[in-house]
């Protein structure tokens, strides 16, 4: 039985068209692979919000609006309408329908006149891939290519490319740029009457203009409306309904919202369709209009600008990105991406200089430090008021913001530790500036973005994490698959785009084998994603919210219009050097917001600070978004513990210390120094001489305490003439010699490695001056180890320097003595 099968396969393959047949077969399967279809198509990008809804359209390279059309925006209704209307056979054809070719040729022939065609979908797709002159052979190649689309492609997606390409005359292409550009809506939200008037333009895209043959129109889509009645394609009340609605549109312009944001996305992702942003885009148009409102008030100040980022905490997404008060604003470069802008911070990095300091346990809130005239080699800060304050706390130095307490806490701390802080933290300037920057990077001495601000803020929201913010849409692993283009989804990595940091990310994209410019940007959620990286801890955090929470401070604005509803926030604010820049930067559990208000041009204005100029602005965002804030604030952790402390120097009591207060500690961090506020000495009975173990007398002396001042405070006092109790002057007959480094004589002018030049014939003198301690009353001035003057304690010396290298030493009257290096060059 076998055999006679086998010799009838035989006989059947000598047959010379079993032959051609198959060799027809053969050669069309190799051309097929060699000469797969071209689907070359780029497209309008488009920048959605996190909802999907456009927020900017650019057009594609080739000057045309040409949107891309996700699937689920495919309607059932308009996907029957259109095969309804152009191959009510789609789904059952190979690319081809040979019976409406038949039909289509004998009509053509018998009548010497074109009167029905018979391109299927999917040869029309293949037309708009190829515009190529119609003639017979260039039929013959465009249904043969439209059986190679049906190979390469399902159904679905040769409807989609259709959808993609059909004409609506002028450079719009695609229905969901008419749908968008006319009827202002996406496509799957257009009625019956508008997706037939959508369905009917492709054919006559010149002739059925929409906004300007609008009778015209109705009248077509009412002739197909009854087709579609008399075929039952849908049903009557929706026909009947969709005669009777009118056609009112015309054409307006593409979504252009949040511009910068938009420009940033389209250049980082420049091959992409669709971007799907993280913006909100009821929260991006509120602040949008507040800060074009707001800024429109301060040019009367001529303060022409301002730029805002608004983070959500728990996702560190962008909810809105506002690069400048107008981006078509000409006169202070409205273009200029203010969000990216490198500025000065002013005095807005004072917080990660604290809650570092609390990390290293050198500092706690109720520590004293002195704010008075401070010479650091030649930095000499001043205060934003040029006003010293003398003893205060580290909370009130903060809570205050005052620039000489922060600038000893950073050469306490080190300014290395700030510097490897803010590099931690992605500070991309001070990463280049970093050879260069020295003790003033606390009071704005280095460059950075509002961006990067923003996000070091958003870490103390974030109990210390930090993480870099996303202007991506965040999906579930379960939504980055909706709407895939074609239906199909391609897990890519991506390590340059702006994800969290720690965080192997997948980026799913959703792109056409064949596209040249397609796809979509989204973040899928990695479920085992770290919630950042530490920056400082939860404890040193805590402590810096409570301190920028207080509303007893002075950057709260003097307006009263805003102190009526003060958000419940955490906020800092700075100003630049020559008052070029001003910021306030606040939080609460739910949001980060940064303002930055100035001139893109670079020029101070002197009416431009943080409290009076950004804090307002700050105060009215927060109140629109989140006005309603949850009672719920922060948490103190557990590390963090009460203890008391001396309330004169926030260090433990000694057995001196009387007056007590509450301070915060954190566990095996927080130093323990004993307080030294207060120092025991010996003196005579009426309190005018003091001894030391050496030459006390036998009797007729007794104990007293006196403050043990820093010789900084004790030049302050003496400068402001401020009343303080002086240790009485040693026994002058004692003859024991003194010598402990720690109480020598601290000179302040000049520079320690200074030169100085000087013309010739110059008589300009060089001023020497001091700090010394409490107990000290002469000090003894000599350069190159020989006398220039004896002099009281905290006095100026002046004298005429010669030229080279000079030793000038101070001893104080106990013999403790401190000495420095200067040159003296001439011109």
């Amino acid at each position: 039985m076998f055999e006679r099968i086998s010799l009838k396969f035989k006989e059947i393959f000598k047959r010379l068209w079993v032959k051609v047949f198959l060799a027809f077969i053969v050669v069309s399967v190799v051309l097929n692979i060699v000469f797969p279809p071209k689907v070359n198509v780029t497209y309008s990008t488009l920048v959605t919000d996190k909802k999907g809804e456009i927020l900017h359209a650019f057009l594609s390279t080739d000057e045309k609006w040409r949107m891309f059309v996700d699937l689920k925006e495919i309607t059932p209704t308009l996907r029957k309408a259109i095969l309804a209307k152009e191959d009510k056979y789609f789904a059952y054809h190979f690319g081809v329908n040979p019976i409406a070719i038949f039909r289509a040729a004998f009509n053509n022939i018998t009548k010497k006149r074109r009167t029905s065609g018979a391109s299927t979908i999917t040869m029309q797709v293949v037309r708009m891939l190829n515009p190529d002159e119609r003639t017979y052979w260039n039929k013959i190649f465009e249904m043969l290519r439209a059986i190679q689309l049906e190979i390469f492609y399902s159904k679905d997606e040769i409807l989609q490319l259709y959808l993609h390409l059909v004409p609506y005359g002028s450079n719009i292409e695609g229905i969901k740029s008419a749908s968008y550009l006319y009827f202002q809506k996406s496509p799957d939200r257009l009625s019956l009457a508008e997706v037939t008037t959508l369905a009917i333009i492709p054919n006559r895209p010149t002739s059925l203009r929409l906004g300007t043959k609008n009778p015209l129109i109705v009248e077509e889509r009412n002739k197909w409306l009854k087709r579609f009645q008399q075929a039952k394609v849908f049903d009557n009340q929706s026909i009947n309904d969709a005669l009777l609605e009118p056609l009112t549109v015309f054409r307006h312009e593409a979504p252009k919202d949040a511009p910068h944001l938009s420009l940033r996305l389209k250049k980082q992702f420049a091959d992409k369709a669709i971007i799907h942003s993280s913006v909100s885009k009821a929260t991006q148009t509120k602040v949008e209009q507040m800060v074009t409102n707001y800024v429109n008030r301060t040019r009367a100040m001529n303060i022409n600008n301002a730029a805002v980022l608004v983070i959500n905490n728990e996702t560190m997404q962008v909810e809105a990105y506002i690069g400048s008060a107008g981006f078509n604003d000409k006169l202070d470069g409205g273009q200029v991406d203010g969000v990216q802008a490198i500025r000065s911070p002013g005095s807005a990095l004072k917080p990660l200089l604290y809650a570092t300091a609390f990390d290293k346990g050198i500092i706690t809130p109720k520590n004293i430090i002195n704010d008075v005239p401070t010479n650091f080699n030649g930095f000499e800060p001043e205060n934003f008021d040029r006003k010293f304050n003398g003893k205060v706390s580290i909370e009130f130095a903060l809570a205050n913001s005052l620039n000489i307490p922060a600038v000893k806490v950073v050469k306490d701390l080190g300014k290395t530790t700030l510097i490897e802080q803010l590099k931690k933290a992605d500070f991309q300037t001070v990463k280049k500036q970093e050879k260069d920057l020295g003790l003033s990077i606390v009071l704005g001495g280095c460059g950075v973005t509002l961006e990067e601000m923003t996000q070091l803020y958003a870490t103390f929201a974030n109990d210390g994490n930090w993480q870099k913010c996303s202007l991506i849409n965040i999906m579930s692993p379960d939504d980055s698959q909706k709407g895939c283009l074609f239906g199909r989804s391609i897990l890519e990595k991506q390590d340059s785009w702006n994800e969290p940091p720690h965080q192997n990310s997948t980026l799913s994209e959703f792109r056409h084998p064949s596209l040249k410019k397609g796809g979509e940007i989204s973040v899928p959620i990695n479920p085992l994603q770290r919630r950042g990286e530490e920056l400082v801890s939860p404890s040193a955090t805590y402590l810096i919210t409570e301190i920028l929470a207080q509303i007893k401070r002075p950057d709260l604005p003097n307006n009263f219009d805003y102190t009526y509803r003060l958000p419940k926030i955490a906020w800092k604010t700075g100003t630049s050097f020559g008052r070029r820049d001003a910021w306030s930067i606040g939080y609460n559990k739910k949001y980060t917001v940064g303002v930055w208000v100035g001139n893109f041009s670079g020029e101070g204005v002197p009416e431009l600070s943080g409290a009076e100029i950004a804090t307002p602005l700050l105060f009215q965002i927060f109140n629109t978004i989140d006005y309603n804030a949850s009672s719920e604030w922060f948490r103190q952790p557990k590390e963090l513990v009460s203890r008391q402390v001396c309330a004169e120097s926030g260090d433990l009591p000694s057995e001196y210390c009387s007056n007590k207060i509450l301070d915060y500690s954190i566990k095996n961090i927080s130093h323990t120094r004993k307080c030294t506020h207060l120092k025991k000495f010996y003196v005579n009975l009426s309190e005018t001489m003091s001894y030391c173990m050496q030459c006390l007398p036998v009797e007729a002396y007794k104990e007293k305490l006196y403050s043990n001042l820093a010789p900084e405070l004790i030049s302050f006092y003496e400068l402001k003439h401020f009343l303080y109790e002086k240790i009485p002057k040693h026994n002058p007959n004692c003859t024991r010699f003194f010598k402990t480094a720690n109480n020598a004589p601290i000179i302040i002018n000049p520079n320690n490695g200074s030169e100085y030049y000087l013309s010739k014939n110059d008589t300009q003198q060089l001023q020497l001056a001091c700090q010394t301690a409490n107990d000290v009353r002469e000090v003894y001035w000599y350069i190159n180890d020989r006398l220039l003057k004896k002099t009281s304690a905290n006095k100026p010396v002046f004298f005429t320097p010669s030229l080279g290298k000079l030793k000038i030493s101070c001893t104080d009257d106990k013999g403790r003595s401190s000495s420095i290096s200067i040159t003296i060059k001439g011109e």
